[in-house]
């Protein structure tokens, strides 16, 4: 068998090539997979539910952070790339639980948030928050009267209760978008703008076709705290056009 040539004296060893390169803080990498010591009493989906949110480094970042929520992220990543919320924006807030929304729109400047859901919120000052359900006819004129003039942003980051089962959630899903859009068209200043919760074919023709005649600019956009298995996205409508009223 032939030998291989020698190296010659003096020259250094081949650098080995890495397989992965180092995670880099901040980039919202994970570091660590911690496991549950026990799943006593834990269902198999609980179990995994846990360990998810103990791997998430946006949960790890929420709470360092102060945020009520790793949703808060989600609208960071929206406001970083479309610029909605400026210095004494007027906001609602639509499905506000646990808050994490709110504490953004309030960091970035928002004069006056008001903000309603299902679930009792706890205090955020100065934002006004109302335990109702959104659908309620009463709901819409009460958050105006809280926020005293029309707002600049509609925030809808609102879900329903699901079920299980597929086509029942999926019309929740899609009555609730479509409540929310037909809100933000009645009560959005000119040039205001929208931004709301969908799913992948979650929203309908119907309601596309009411935005794009609405907004100057329509888009759906995924923020990086969205989880990568999720078939969620969110709307962006952007630039509102109020309707003309009809002649007397």
């Amino acid at each position: 068998m032939t030998e291989p040539p020698a190296k010659p004296p003096g020259e250094a060893p081949p650098k080995k090539r890495m397989v992965r390169p180092p995670t880099r803080g901040g980039d919202h990498e994970r570091v660590t997979n911690v496991r549950l010591k026990t799943a006593k009493l834990r269902t198999p989906s609980s179990q995994a539910w846990l360990e998810r949110q103990l791997n998430d480094p946006f949960v790890v970042e929420a709470r360092a952070k102060g945020y009520r929520s790793r949703a808060a992220f989600k609208l960071t990543e929206i406001d970083d790339r479309f610029h909605l919320i400026r210095s004494g924006s007027r906001v609602i807030d639509l499905g506000c639980a646990p808050g994490g929304w709110v504490q953004v729109a309030l960091e970035r400047g928002a004069s006056a948030v008001v903000g309603v859901d299902l679930l009792p919120v706890d205090p955020l000052p100065p934002a006004q928050l109302v335990q109702m359900d959104f659908t309620d006819p009463d709901c819409g004129p009460k958050l105006m009267e809280l926020l005293g003039a029309a707002p600049d942003i509609v925030l809808c980051d609102i879900a329903p209760n699901t079920i299980g089962h597929k086509q029942t959630d999926h019309l929740r899903i899609i009555t609730l978008i479509e409540a929310g859009a037909e809100f933000a068209v009645e009560v959005l200043k000119p040039g205001g703008a929208f931004v709301c919760k969908a799913f992948q074919g979650g929203e309908t023709a119907m309601m596309l076709k009411l935005l794009k005649a609405s907004f100057t600019d329509v888009k759906h956009f995924k923020p990086k705290a969205s989880r990568s298995g999720s078939s969620e996205l969110y709307l962006v409508a952007t630039g509102f056009k109020p309707r003309a009223k009809p002649s007397v």
